[in-house]
């Protein structure tokens, strides 16, 4: 069984930077293509990033340019470098296999997730 654990998030001032990070374990991490997903107050989830098993990804428009998804597969471990924060962007934000994202519909990730909170 896939286990999961973000953390990086924070309290950021719009414009700000942050890193956040997903250790994996219970799995062949290289072997799944990762997706980084967001749960905004009062809203659904929405896919932010991926990155596939050769290393390609792909963004939301809304975070193209700003934020990077990377993995460090010795490590098990999925990064998304993010800036340019907007307090829009205030969110829980979920690792996850992305063909579990492909199936969670309407439901959470069950990991615990980071909170981003962007605030002046």
């Amino acid at each position: 069984e896939v286990q999961l654990v973000e953390s990086g998030g924070g309290l950021v001032q719009p414009g700000g930077s942050l890193r956040l990070s997903c250790a994996a374990s219970g799995c062949s991490f290289s072997d799944y293509a990762m997706t980084w997903v967001r749960q905004a107050p009062g809203k659904g989830l929405e896919l932010v990033s991926t990155v596939y098993t050769i290393g390609t990804a792909s963004y939301a428009l809304s975070v193209k340019g700003r934020f990077t998804i990377s993995r460090d597969n010795a490590r098990s471990t999925l990064y998304l470098n993010i800036t340019g924060l907007t307090p829009a962007e205030t969110a829980v934000y979920y690792c996850e296999t992305y063909s579990t994202v492909l199936v969670l519909g309407t439901s959470l990730p069950e990991s615990q997730g980071t909170q981003v909170t962007v605030s002046s």
